[in-house]
């Protein structure tokens, strides 16, 4: 089980968050007129190995979004912040 430390509430068991996807993947500009630029973002996605920025939503308690630094071999977390202060 990954232990992650909530900026907000401290360290907790993942169960208390959902995780919530690739914290790098830029959204289109709502504008953007080509379906296979919306397919792209929807479906394509790496499957990185090693350090990763993901998204996870501490849903059983403070309600914030999070920026996770885990590692994909070996679930390390490096680092987690708050999603509204993260400069990505």
């Amino acid at each position: 089980m990954l232990r992650i430390h909530c900026p907000v509430c401290g360290v907790r068991d993942e169960t208390e968050f959902t995780y919530g996807g690739d914290a790098t993947v830029k959204r289109p500009d709502m504008a953007e007129a080509d379906p296979q630029v919306w397919v792209d973002y929807v479906f394509m996605r790496d499957n990185p190995r090693g350090p990763h920025s993901e998204y996870w939503h501490h849903v059983a308690a403070c309600r914030q979004w999070l920026v996770v630094e885990r590692d994909t071999l070996t679930h390390d977390i490096g680092s987690v912040r708050l999603a509204r202060e993260a400069a990505l």
